[in-house]
């Protein structure tokens, strides 16, 4: 495949060894540096995006690449507001979107055992739910996708909590998101439920970016050949 790079920090250079090492190219790489080079032009022969740059620029990147027939690997947050009119331009552009807030196999067989985890927790009553994400300094955004994603899932299937916040508000109706900063942690989630006789916890603890960037070029891979608007769970069969 002839890929074009949107974003070349960490994430970006990962993805870049591991495409190289799996026999496709890197014909375009787009950072701060070279942001005109956003066109039509420049983008002759891609045959894959793979998106991952900041909630400022994400939305727009993407949009591009559906509007110019590219299919697009994004792992960018701060766009999902706009997840409707996304998934209308790709319906109507007859596009190919692959989107996921977190491209690691295990942390994605994490949200399938965190939502039936929801699910039985529902049932009891009296727990308390918090999740603690733990990231690089570096990483801008706070939560992390991840930690909206496992939190969204809960909401959805435990009538305990409507709702998460970064700081504790209607603490019996809501998930408290603690977002912590350390250098050179690649990436730890926790999702706790605590009563007055016991804690349940889930965890997952990245020991490298190299899932990450495995799972999206898995993703690329996938992409490439098929229309239409997936996730981890597709590829993964989930």
């Amino acid at each position: 495949m002839n890929i074009a790079l949107l974003g070349y920090g960490n994430m970006g250079k990962e993805i870049e060894q591991i495409a190289l090492e799996r026999g496709h190219t890197i014909d375009l790489i787009i950072d701060i540096t070279n942001l005109d080079d956003l066109c039509k032009e420049k983008f002759a022969g891609i045959d894959v995006a793979m998106e991952f740059t900041t909630p400022m620029s994400a939305l727009n990147n993407i949009l591009f690449c559906i509007e110019n027939k590219i299919p697009v690997v994004t792992g960018s947050t701060g766009w999902k507001d706009h997840l409707d009119q996304v998934e209308k331009l790709c319906r109507d552009k007859n596009g190919s979107l692959f989107y996921s807030s977190n491209f690691s196999p295990g942390v994605n067989i994490t949200f399938a055992i965190n939502e039936y985890l929801a699910k039985l927790m529902n049932r009891l009553p009296g727990y308390d739910i918090k999740i603690t994400e733990t990231h690089h300094t570096r990483k801008l955004d706070a939560p992390s996708g991840t930690a909206i994603s496992l939190a969204e899932q809960i909401i959805m299937n435990n009538k305990s909590v409507k709702k998460w916040a970064l700081q504790e508000k209607d603490k019996a109706e809501t998930i408290l998101i603690e977002a912590i900063r350390e250098n050179d942690v690649k990436g730890i989630h926790e999702v706790k439920y605590e009563s007055e006789i016991d804690i349940i916890a889930l965890k997952h603890y990245a020991k490298s970016r190299r899932g990450f960037a495995e799972g999206a070029m898995l993703a690329a891979e996938f992409i490439v050949s098929n229309k239409g608007i997936y996730t981890m769970r597709d590829l993964l069969g989930i």
